[in-house]
């Protein structure tokens, strides 16, 4: 994981595992391995450009040479044509509307918005919402902050599914409903 995104997991009040989100249990870090990941020099396969194993995240997503030898190998190991991956929105990460920092997480977001701009009163768009099927890349919020709070407590991962049509989700809704009696 990258500096960022495992900060973003190890907050204080709530630490979570990267992967699943699940609360993780107090323990001590990995000095050792920190250490040998910022000493560690690498090559990137796209432009042999050499740098420690920290920094390759970072480069990795703006080297456009890596990111074609990454299709590449996509390309030789998958037997149908690939889809359009621009297609499909992140709904995982997130930049702050007003400040644009990048990668965040939804519960990030609300937690970094509300620690540092809880009193901007700009309009902006909600980039959670703007990923969303049903969401308006357009709209601005007149309240940011409370749309927020109001909107994303939770994660809409766990209750939505992005594939399914409405039709579908009324009758799987129905059909644990009468389950659950």
């Amino acid at each position: 994981f990258c500096t960022p995104c495992l900060q973003e997991c190890l907050k204080p009040k709530k630490p979570v595992c990267g992967v699943c989100r699940s609360t993780l249990s107090p323990g001590s870090r990995a000095l050792d391995l920190e250490k040998q990941i910022e000493t560690t020099e690498t090559t990137c396969n796209g432009c042999s450009k050499k740098m420690y194993l920290s920094k390759m995240r970072s480069h990795a997503a703006s080297c456009s040479k890596y990111q074609n030898y990454i299709m590449e190998g996509v390309k030789a190991v998958t037997k149908e044509p690939l889809h359009n991956t621009r297609n499909f929105p992140n709904r995982f990460t997130f930049p702050c509307p007003y400040c644009s920092e990048k990668n965040f997480d939804q519960e990030g977001l609300v937690e970094h918005c509300k620690t540092l701009h809880s009193m901007d009163a700009k309009q902006v768009v909600c980039p959670i919402c703007a990923s969303m099927p049903w969401g308006d890349p357009n709209y601005r919020s007149a309240n940011f902050m409370e749309h927020l709070q109001r909107r994303h407590r939770f994660s809409y991962d766990t209750f939505v599914d992005y594939d399914a049509d409405e039709d579908d989700m009324m009758a799987q809704v129905l059909i644990r409903s009468l389950r659950d009696k």
